[in-house]
């Protein structure tokens, strides 16, 4: 049997590696020249920057799929704990540490919190119910599976309040303190949502770092793709780079092979896209070009990385400088489809933790704001040239360190380059947002109902983006495969 991957991104590479050992013959087609997608490298002098993804949590899951593949992922890459996840600094000048680990964390809650640390232990504790009810469904199972023993029994962790109504609301609910409130607000945004309009459900997502760590692997994330593709590699895997696919064949209904634009034709009784999804109909040759709607697009970002020649010790590993106005900022980005004229500005310095990733004496910078997802259309050399002054104009307004003179080499990333490099509609990174019921838990199917021995994976897909889910869609999709072909 063979199988054709089409999109060589994190979950494309899990799912040729999981269809690997279910002993498929698998070829997997990356439109541009290095695999990863958009958890991907830039190097330049030494300096070594990831360009995606700056954290992994749910380490368990990467586990699981080295072990899948009969390999230790202790063998092949490094897992570093980052401690504290994050500092926090606020348009008024006040900032803190956040970790549940750090000795000062309870005092921190007490001071901010007239209650004490009751509200941030319920806000967790409804997390924690609702992430074991998702690990026995959502995130364990295809949708429109007919519930079984285990759906059964998690039915029992199900919250009845604060849950089902708005994030926003529900974390309000939880704290008195606005900083608190900004600071927890933020964590939609991992799925590229807005906490005012995505369902409370999403509150899984902090306690999922709280229970399970933020982690950095030594060397860059990019490592991850590297010893992932080595493994495939040494289990037969087929990677081809600088290979676009121009449509999928189909006949009497199910697929029969790949076709490249080259002309070549690859011969797959199974197809995986690992792209998004608002790509299939375009690769069935039902429409000249993915279509996904403005308005349903999830966010994109705008990054800088910059070179640094010398050292900031006064910076952690992961700071995030809040906008002066919360809900305005989310109104820009969703409601005007604009930069924000305040972002708020995430700032990742990996070379606090790991000093293999720059020269001596030098520093990676990772700057990041969340963006609309409008791709070329919107990000000219003017825009492009204004975001970068206000996301440097945030920095400065929250006491960041001058770092002008410092600079040795920079590179920016904007929804253009997203939307060019990786076939992303407007440059979105999470396919549709969150907002609203349909869209958090409807997401496109793994298994197509169509077109038989075609499947889909990636963050566009059921369950959705970050990286451990996105391996469970691998999962989820290596698992249907095997029931059905």
């Amino acid at each position: 049997m063979r199988a054709v991957v089409v999109g060589g991104g994190l979950g494309g590479i899990a799912a040729a590696l999981r269809l690997s050992g279910q002993g498929y013959a698998v070829t997997l087609c990356e439109r541009g020249p290095r695999l990863g997608g958009k958890m991907n490298q830039w190097r330049t002098d030494g300096y070594v920057f990831d360009t995606g993804p700056s954290l992994i949590t749910m380490p368990h899951v990467f586990r699981e799929l080295f072990a899948a593949a009969g390999a230790q992922l202790d063998d092949h890459i490094e897992l570093m704990r980052v401690e504290p996840f994050a500092d926090y600094v606020f348009p008024d000048g006040k900032r803190f540490a956040y970790g549940p680990s750090l000795p000062g964390w309870i005092r921190t809650l007490e001071r901010l919190e007239s209650g004490g640390a009751e509200g941030f232990f319920r806000f967790m504790a409804l997390g924690a119910r609702l992430f074991h009810l998702s690990s026995a469904t959502f995130l364990r199972r295809p949708m429109n599976a007919p519930p079984d023993g285990a759906v059964l029994r998690a039915m029992r962790h199900m919250p009845l309040r604060r849950a089902w109504g708005n994030y926003h609301r529900a974390v309000s609910a939880h704290f008195s303190s606005p900083y608190l409130v900004q600071l927890f607000d933020r964590f939609p945004t991992y799925v590229g949502s807005s906490p005012y309009a995505c369902p409370a459900t999403l509150s899984v997502i902090p306690y999922l770092e709280y229970a399970f760590g933020g982690w950095h692997i030594r060397g860059g994330l990019y490592r991850l793709i590297e010893a992932l593709t080595t493994l495939g590699a040494e289990r037969g895997v087929e990677f081809r780079c600088n290979t676009p696919v121009a449509r999928i064949e189909r006949q009497g209904g199910r697929v029969r092979a790949v076709t490249l634009e080259n002309g070549e034709t690859l011969p797959a009784e199974v197809v995986v896209v690992n792209a998004d999804a608002s790509w299939r109909n375009a690769l069935l040759g039902k429409a000249n070009a993915p279509k996904l709607r403005e308005q349903d697009r999830s966010l994109s970002g705008a990054v800088i990385l910059l070179a640094l020649n010398r050292k900031l010790p006064e910076l952690g590993h992961h700071t995030v400088y809040f906008s002066s106005d919360y809900p305005k900022e989310f109104g820009e980005l969703f409601d005007a489809r604009r930069f924000p004229e305040d972002p708020t500005v995430y700032v990742n310095k990996p070379t606090h933790s790991d000093l293999s990733m720059a020269p001596d004496g030098g520093e990676c910078l990772f700057i990041m704001a969340n963006a609309p997802a409008v791709g070329a259309a919107g990000w000219d050399d003017a825009a492009t040239s204004a975001a970068r002054t206000r996301m440097m104009a945030r920095l400065r307004a929250s006491g960041f360190p001058d770092i002008t003179d410092a600079i040795a080499a920079e590179r920016m990333i904007t929804p253009a380059d997203l939307e060019r490099d990786y076939a992303m509609p407007g440059g979105v990174i999470y396919g549709t947002h969150s907002h609203g019921w349909r869209r958090a838990f409807l997401r496109p199917p793994n298994k197509d109902r169509r077109v038989r021995g075609l499947y889909f994976v990636g963050g566009s897909s059921h369950p959705g983006g970050g990286t451990p889910t996105v391996l469970l869609s691998a999962k989820i999709t290596s698992e249907l495969v095997r029931q059905y072909e």
